[in-house]
């Protein structure tokens, strides 16, 4: 079950992620609500990075973020790739995608809902 004060702490990190990610030039960030979908966390926030060097930078300052904000240590993979990395923050997955692989996995199609309705920051 999810408390107000779980809520709290997940707005308040996707807060703090979105605002990383706008910091470092990610671009077209989508925040996708998954509260009542699945267990896997509250929120999903998928982006770009140009390239696999903005890919890899984006990631790597968004899980410094979060262990200095919020005392956790976030799962990251991919980043040695550099195109399609997960950062699971816990209440947070986000995923930091090369265009290219982003079109290719279209990601935010199978969360979002038919009529579009979920909020896009950028």
């Amino acid at each position: 079950m999810v408390t107000a004060t779980d809520t709290a702490t997940s707005d308040t990190l996707l807060a703090t992620i979105l605002s990383s990610l706008e910091g470092d030039k990610a671009e077209d960030i989508v925040q996708i609500d998954l509260r009542g979908k699945t267990e896997i966390g509250d929120y999903m926030v998928i982006c770009s990075g140009r390239s696999t060097r903005q890919v890899a930078s984006i990631s790597e300052k968004l899980a410094q973020t979060v262990k200095d904000e919020f005392g956790r240590t976030a799962k990251v993979e991919g980043k040695e790739t550099g195109d399609w990395v997960l950062i699971d923050t816990g209440d947070v997955i986000v995923h930091v995608f090369r265009p290219e692989v982003r079109e290719f996995y279209q990601l935010e199609k199978m969360w979002q809902p038919m009529d579009g309705s979920e909020s896009a920051a950028n």
